[in-house]
Formats: structure tokens, sequence, C-alpha cells
């Protein structure tokens, strides 16, 4: 498949690159749940708070959110190379990434909720989603690699 596609002799580069990003975007969406479990133990309006507003709101300005738009534009591209028709595994998988991605959003509300002062869910409710990242990778790279479907 190397070479097959509009990205002709580009594609195993593209790809590289999509899954260097896919790997900086969920290290991201790791540590930021965990960020936020860390958030809760904090009194609001504290020096700490101050600090754990900034170090969120950087994670998701200078990691994430660019890690993200860089995973779904060339991962689009590695798509638009192979076609839509490539087998269902391509439409479960991008799937997979919209819902990862909605989960991506509702980070960056609790974020903007945290830095209004508020606490929008509990430590423990913070250090259960830590874990769903974890699943939705499983998932996507079991649809990718072996394309049972």
């Amino acid at each position: 498949m190397g070479t097959e596609g509009w990205l002709g002799g580009a594609y195993l580069w593209v790809k590289a690159f999509h899954i260097i990003f896919v790997i900086f975007w969920m290290a991201g969406m790791f540590m930021l749940p965990r960020y936020f479990a860390y958030h809760c133990q904090c009194a609001p309006g504290s020096d700490e708070d101050r600090k754990w507003i900034e170090r969120e709101r950087r994670l998701l300005r200078i990691i994430i959110n660019p890690a993200m738009t860089m995973a779904w534009l060339l991962g689009l591209a590695l798509v638009f190379n192979i076609g839509f028709g490539a087998g269902g595994w391509l439409h479960v998988k991008l799937l997979m990434v919209v819902i990862l991605s909605g989960f991506h959003g509702a980070l960056s509300k609790y974020r903007k909720a945290f830095a209004r002062g508020e606490r929008p869910k509990s430590e423990t409710y913070f250090r259960r989603i830590n874990e769903v990242p974890a699943v939705f990778i499983i998932i996507i790279v079991l649809l990718v690699v072996p394309k049972a479907f």
C-alpha cells in the first residue's frame, strides 16, 4: 500500500507522522484527567489552584490541541489516500476517533470550569475517566492492524 493513492511515496511518511501525533495526543489525554484529579484536592483560589489552572491550560494549548489537529489532518489524508471503501474497520475507527474527539472536548470544558473556580466532578470521577483513552486506543489499534472486517 506504500505508494498507492494520491500520496504516492509520501504515504509512509504521512502514516509515520500520523502515529507520532496520535501518541502525543493520547499522552496528553492520559495526563489531563490525572491533573484534574490532583486539582480537585486544592482549594479554589489558592496558589496551588492557580498553578494547576496554568498547567492544564498549557497542556491543552501546547500539546493536546495541536497533536489532535495534526492527527486528524494526517489521518484524513490517509483516509482519502486509501478511500472510504477500505472496509468496515475504517468506518468503525473513524467513529471511535470522533467519540474520542468528543471526550477531548469534554476535558476542555472541564478545564474551563476549573479555571472559573468550579469543581465539575469528583477526584474519583477523574481517576476513572483517566482510563477512557486506553480503551479507545486498544479498540482502534485492533481495528487498524488486523483489519478484521
